[in-house]
């Protein structure tokens, strides 16, 4: 008796001239003849997906070993870049466990008095790099390398970020003319963040 159901189901699924038709008991079967019937559509999203990469610009012609062994070393350094520039200009200079310079990333490039920083943008590259320790730079195209208020509130600010992830600011210097600068760690601005 139950190959003869399973027969007769078969020949039910068949149809007419051996279509299949829909198995389900007919109330819940779709409604083909009623064309009034909404059909659900799909909403399919998309999620970006991203590869981060560094990309290497050139190099920077150095005298010394690339080992910082204080902030002379740095602004002698930085110092061509920030030659006869006429706008403020922030760099992030990234070091190893051995304070090596490994890599110098542009952050911001400001106006006459001022560059908007965050420390989204400071990090991200030392991130990026694997840096066990940055050192901030900037330049005034005024010539005077005094740091401002401004610039000691964004230090005390970076620092805390940096001891937060685990990557420590090491100095921060502000190049003025003529090879002149300041560096806020030889003058206690970091704030016993060093």
């Amino acid at each position: 008796m139950a190959g003869n159901y399973a027969e007769c189901r078969w020949q039910n699924l068949a149809g007419p001239a051996g279509r299949f038709t829909d198995a389900r008991p007919w109330a819940s079967a779709p409604n083909y003849e009623n064309k009034e019937e909404p059909i659900e559509s799909i909403k399919t999203y998309r999620v970006a997906r991203f590869r981060l990469a560094l990309v290497r610009e050139g190099s920077v012609a150095t005298e010394w070993n690339k080992q910082v062994r204080e902030a002379g070393d740095v602004a002698r350094l930085m110092a061509p870049l920030a030659a006869d520039l006429d706008r403020e200009h922030f760099w992030t200079v990234l070091l190893d466990g051995k304070n090596r310079v490994t890599a110098l990333n542009l952050v911001s490039i400001g106006t006459l008095t001022a560059a908007l920083v965050h420390p989204r943008e400071v990090f991200k590259p030392a991130i990026a790099g694997t840096a066990a320790a940055v050192i901030l730079v900037h330049n005034h195209p005024s010539g005077e390398a005094t740091p401002s208020a401004e610039d000691l509130a964004l230090t005390k600010r970076l620092c805390e970020v940096g001891e937060l992830i685990g990557i420590r600011v090491l100095d921060h210097i502000v190049l003025g003319d003529g090879g002149t600068f300041r560096s806020m760690a030889e003058e206690g601005g970091l704030g016993g963040a060093r």
